[in-house]
């Protein structure tokens, strides 16, 4: 006869989430969103803009959103991004909007890349639709780049 659990027991046996675990794998994570925003701003992104996501959602803990002048800047900075990260041993996902190059995004698990054309960009406008998240200073990560910075109100 199985001994009945008190309610001390059973929570005994449920796993906490260690917060420091979590902490630590959005550091690990805005590591590489900072690595993608040099690698787009070295080819010439414009106005980048990293936006810390997390506690929107579960799925992703930030989005990187540039633009790119034609369709084969779009592709460089794509592929260069995908270099810089897995220089740093960060696999993708999966991609979408390749082909067609007026929206890319990049998928690494917790960080999301969105590489528009102006016009797609503004038409779909994921700053607004993600207005409640706040952005993250990309300064020391783009210095020396050049890039143009999208600059947003906090």
């Amino acid at each position: 006869m199985s001994k009945k659990p008190s309610p001390s027991n059973v929570l005994e046996d449920i796993p906490i989430i260690n917060a420091t675990a979590s902490e630590s794998q959005l550091a690990s994570t805005l590591i590489l969103a900072k690595a993608a925003a040099r690698a787009a701003a070295e080819n010439k992104a414009q106005d980048l803009i990293l936006l810390d996501i997390s506690r929107q959602t579960s799925i992703f803990d930030y989005f990187l959103i540039g633009t790119g002048t034609s369709r084969r800047q779009i592709h460089a900075i794509s592929d260069e991004i995908d270099h810089a990260l897995e220089a740093l041993g960060e696999t993708r996902l999966s991609t979408s909007g390749y082909d067609e190059s007026r929206w890319i995004v990049l998928d690494y698990g917790g960080l999301i890349v969105h590489l528009f054309d102006e016009e797609t960009r503004a038409f779909y406008d994921l700053e607004g639709l993600w207005a409640d998240s706040p952005p993250v200073d990309l300064t020391d990560a783009l210095r020396n780049t050049g890039a143009a910075v999208l600059r947003t109100e906090s």
